[in-house]
C-alpha cells in the first residue's frame, strides 16, 4: 500500500530532473564546408559550369542562401544549386 503513495513522487522528481537537466546543444557543424557556412559575412557564389553529360549538357548554378542564425547569433549560409538543361556548344 505504501508503494501506491510512493510512485507519484518517484515520478515527479523524475519529471523535475529531467526538465532541470541541461538541454541539448545544437550542432552546427558539417563534414562537408562547401555546402554550409557559419558568420555573418556571406560567402562568394561560385561561377556557373556546364557539365556535358553525353547526349546533353546541364547548366549547374550555385548560390549561397541565409538560412536562419545559430542561438549565439551568427548567421548560418547554405548553398543551394540549380540546374537546367543546356545546348551543348
Amino acid at each position: 500500500m505504501k508503494l501506491h503513495y510512493a510512485l507519484p513522487l518517484l515520478m515527479a522528481t523524475a519529471l523535475v530532473a529531467g526538465c532541470g537537466s541541461n538541454a541539448i546543444v545544437p550542432s552546427y557543424t558539417s563534414e562537408d564546408p562547401d555546402i554550409m557556412h557559419i558568420g555573418d559575412d556571406r560567402p562568394a557564389d561560385p561561377e556557373t559550369t556546364v557539365e556535358n553529360l553525353g547526349s546533353y549538357c546541364v547548366e549547374v548554378t550555385e548560390t549561397w542562401n541565409a538560412h536562419g542564425t545559430t542561438p549565439d547569433g551568427q548567421s548560418l549560409w547554405a548553398k543551394d544549386t540549380s540546374r537546367a538543361v543546356v545546348p551543348c556548344d
